[in-house]
């Protein structure tokens, strides 16, 4: 079992490119988390886990993340994502995860993941302390891409 993560991050990121992944990749470079081996974990953040203010993680590491992406190749498309976290009063309680990704506005998908979050608290039981909510847009020039993600990572030894 991997140990886990101590700290976590809210990115947001956009690109264009001359393909749909393409287009992600140069999302995922703009977010910050371009150079890492991302593997893609459901909504549940750890007990404890602390709000970092940037990574500290080298290139080719293996980085558990939640996220929300979508492309599009339709000039003109505006396309957002949104990540929400949720944390609860008490810090031995796990916190939620949520993201979304539509075509439309950051405004409109900062709403649906607050909403999610919130959802999410009411099912457990659990006493919300707080929700952060990173969202992003962009209008498609030839082939664009939007990223929404949550890295969970550990605290490095120096």
């Amino acid at each position: 079992m991997l140990p886990l993560p101590t700290l976590y991050m809210l990115v947001v990121g956009k690109g264009e490119g001359k393909k749909k992944l393409t287009a992600f990749d140069v999302a995922l470079l703009d977010a910050g988390i371009g150079n890492m081996n991302l593997l893609r974990v459901s909504s549940v953040l750890p007990p404890g886990c602390t709000l970092a203010s940037r990574l500290d993680i080298p290139a080719g590491s293996l980085l558990p993340v939640a996220y929300g992406s979508i492309t599009s190749d339709v000039p003109g498309e505006r396309i957002a994502a949104a990540i929400g976290v949720g944390v609860p009063e008490d810090p031995a309680l796990s916190g939620m995860i949520m993201e979304f990704s539509a075509f439309t506005s950051a405004d409109e998908a900062s709403l649906r993941v607050e909403e999610m979050v919130r959802e999410a608290f009411a099912f457990r039981g659990y006493p919300l302390k707080e929700v952060k909510v990173k969202a992003i847009e962009h209008v498609v020039d030839e082939c664009g891409a939007v990223i929404a993600a949550c890295p969970l990572f550990y605290e490095r030894e120096r």
